[in-house]
């Protein structure tokens, strides 16, 4: 069954102390860390900033959420800064196979994201099978509404990591875990917690415990 993985969101971290905030993750029990927003056009917070933090983090493994436009066009600046899982937006890829296939082949591990109004059967098993990861994105708030596209995801490919991405802390952990998420994005509630190592721990150990259940309720199917 998947292992739990939690990808702390580094847009809720102290920019100003950015590769010590990455280590204090890492220490803390994280084993990735999530850049996502800020990969966008036109602004310097993208791969020079990753480049900067995998200097000084070197094994650091880094999930870059694309939310641009054009996702082939950042696949070798994401690469050559150190990135090493890319996931792009179907919405932004109406062929999205050869983006992969660039992906591979510099290296990174290849995800497919869906934004909240996209429904999961958008992810066609060609596509699943071509990637790793799966992503759903849920933005700055949970969205409830959403849980469900995880479920049908889960089922789908019970082997895949499936990410939930927005608004996922203590409150909402179980909601996503049960359904079938397997990695957690979290921001505040991990870098604003005075002890972030127990909360790695607990969302850690939600995802853990659905996923034995999971796992459960396949075998007597």
């Amino acid at each position: 069954m998947p292992r739990a993985i939690i990808s702390p969101s580094v847009l809720a971290s102290d920019f100003g102390q950015l590769t010590a905030e990455c280590k204090r993750m890492i220490k803390g029990g994280a084993e990735w860390l999530h850049m996502g927003d800020h990969f966008v056009p036109n602004i310097t917070m993208g791969a020079p900033i990753l480049s900067c933090v995998k200097k000084g983090v070197p094994d650091i493994f880094m999930d870059c959420h694309m939310m641009v436009s054009d996702p082939e066009k950042w696949v070798d600046d994401i690469a050559d800064a150190g990135g090493a899982l890319y996931c792009f937006h179907l919405e932004a890829a109406p062929d999205p196979l050869p983006i992969v296939k660039h992906i591979h082949d510099r290296g990174m591990k290849a995800g497919l994201a869906i934004s909240p109004d996209t429904p999961a059967s958008a992810i066609t098993d060609e596509m699943a099978n071509a990637v790793r990861h799966a992503s759903r994105r849920g933005g700055q708030s949970f969205i409830e509404r959403c849980v469900p596209k995880v479920s049908e995801l889960r089922a789908r490919y019970p082997e895949k990591d499936i990410e939930v991405d927005g608004g996922v802390g203590p409150k909402t952990i179980d909601v996503c875990a049960n359904a079938g998420s397997n990695v957690i994005v979290a921001g505040t509630a991990i870098f604003g917690a005075q002890e972030p190592e127990n909360v790695i721990t607990m969302l850690k150990a939600s995802v853990n415990s659905a996923q034995a259940k999971i796992a459960a309720a396949r075998a007597v199917q």
